[in-house]
């Protein structure tokens, strides 16, 4: 008997709990932001470490064509180890402490979408009226940060297995790269094809390390537990779990079309005399918008994953999962 929900209420109802937790979605890109940010910071000092190794101008450098840049910067590194060991404790000293505090944001966030999610009432169905959506509306301070700090350790466990899985799967992308790259024009055909199953594997990986948040959230259990249920929820409803990822993936995609598109617009702008000293002020401000846009995308998908994640649980695939306060009062008695 067919009881899942059909596509279009399922990303409508993902869409809606998203935007009714909107404090969750400005978090989120505040939080992205400031990754980037970090990681950025070591390898423009990087830059200048080369530059003082190499008796040049840090400006000198940033003038080089990015593949001169990137191999100028290699292979001085590499010429001296001093530096390239300073330069990877700083880079590895970053990307962990903002890798923690992405994965604390994000148990938040996912706890309070699962949260309102679990307690909104028909909201795809209309007639659609503001105070149906915003019973939603489950964000709170003390919520998230409650939420956030009972699902943390769970997170940064998935968290590292994550970058593990990652650190493994770019080591032998760039291996067989490099050895295709000795091969003539059939190796640039071996790579092109390689780095397209590269970007669709790491994306498959994204997908099963949001499913398993939404699992560890939804079901109170810890990294292991959550395996099974991801993939006995994946066998029930793949071919909806698939038509959501599409549509997720192609809005994704589009969006980063427009973004290209308004990039090149704003770089053209810029040559006009006067009018592009207002180029600066509206690149912040697309930068701004592009990532509120695709933080809310991937909020979307967890309402929507978890849409159909009830309806897996409502099909008899596993026991029914806890309340959300039975879950906060287990936490507060102290269990992980």
């Amino acid at each position: 008997m067919e009881r899942s929900p059909l596509l279009k209420p399922v990303l409508k109802r993902g869409a809606l709990v998203a935007a009714a937790n909107w404090q969750v979605t400005l978090i989120q890109a505040t939080a992205d932001s400031l990754f980037k940010l970090l990681i950025a910071t070591p390898l423009i000092g990087g830059l200048f470490l080369v530059a003082l190794v190499i008796g040049s101008a840090p400006e000198d450098l940033l003038g080089l064509e990015w593949r001169e840049m990137a191999t100028t910067t290699i292979t001085s590194l590499l010429s001296h180890p001093v530096v390239l060991a300073a330069f990877l404790s700083a880079l590895a000293v970053v990307v962990v402490g903002g890798s923690l505090f992405i994965f604390f944001v994000k148990a938040g966030a996912v706890a309070v979408l699962v949260k309102g999610e679990c307690e909104a009432s028909a909201i795809e169905h209309p007639p659609l009226h503001f105070d149906v959506v915003k019973r939603a509306s489950k964000f709170s301070a003390e919520l998230y940060i409650e939420s956030a700090r009972s699902l943390f350790p769970r997170y940064a466990r998935l968290g590292f297995m994550l970058m593990g899985v990652y650190l493994v799967s770019g080591s032998f992308y760039l291996g067989a790269a490099y050895e295709s790259g000795t091969r003539g024009d059939v190796g640039g055909l071996l790579t092109l094809v390689m780095t397209i199953g590269f970007v669709a594997w790491i994306t498959i990986i994204n997908l099963v390390y949001l499913l398993m948040q939404i699992v560890i959230a939804a079901e109170d259990c810890s990294v292991a537990k959550a395996w099974p249920h991801l993939l006995s929820f994946v066998r029930n409803q793949r071919r909806r779990l698939s038509t959501v990822f599409g549509v997720i993936l192609a809005l994704v995609i589009a969006a980063t079309g427009v973004s290209f598109l308004a990039t090149a617009a704003l770089g053209l702008i810029a040559f006009v005399p006067f009018i592009g000293l207002a180029v600066l002020p509206l690149q912040l401000l697309a930068w701004v918008f592009r990532g509120v846009v695709f933080q809310f995308l991937g909020l979307t998908s967890i309402g929507a994953y978890m849409r159909l994640y009830r309806d897996f649980l409502a099909e008899g695939g596993l026991k029914p999962a806890p309340t959300y306060e039975v879950l906060m009062a287990d936490d507060r008695g102290g269990r992980l």
